[in-house]
């Protein structure tokens, strides 16, 4: 469609950042909240693996599990983070050059980076 391709919104760049920025919100979200649902399902359904002690100590695997929610989440962060800077960022601060250079009336360079690229 010819109306549709110069509006902000269907430009191939945008699509790119959307699909990136939504592909590390979801594999970060489902990552820690899978967890926690794990943690909720086995709390529920299984009793008994949860309050099974381990080791020699009062700690149990529920409260292992419970505790490990906390590292989760964190590694979570952690990849959300690493993996905006090595897709999102870039994406996002090529589009950024080039709109600036759009009315500045320059040719912008290329800073995308990635496969194909």
């Amino acid at each position: 469609m010819p109306g549709r391709r110069g509006t902000a919104g269907h430009h191939s760049d945008l699509r790119r950042l959307r699909t990136a920025y939504r592909l590390l919100r979801r594999v970060s979200a489902l990552t820690a909240l899978g967890y926690f649902t794990l943690f909720l399902l086995l709390s529920g359904y299984a009793p008994t693996l949860m309050t099974r002690p381990v080791g020699d100590g009062g700690l149990t695997t529920g409260l292992l599990l419970g505790l490990g929610q906390l590292p989760v989440a964190l590694a979570a962060i952690a990849v959300y983070e690493w993996t905006a800077r090595r897709t999102v960022d870039p994406l996002s601060a090529g589009l950024r050059d080039r709109a600036g250079h759009a009315k500045a009336g320059a040719p912008a360079p290329d800073r995308r980076r990635g496969p194909g690229r």
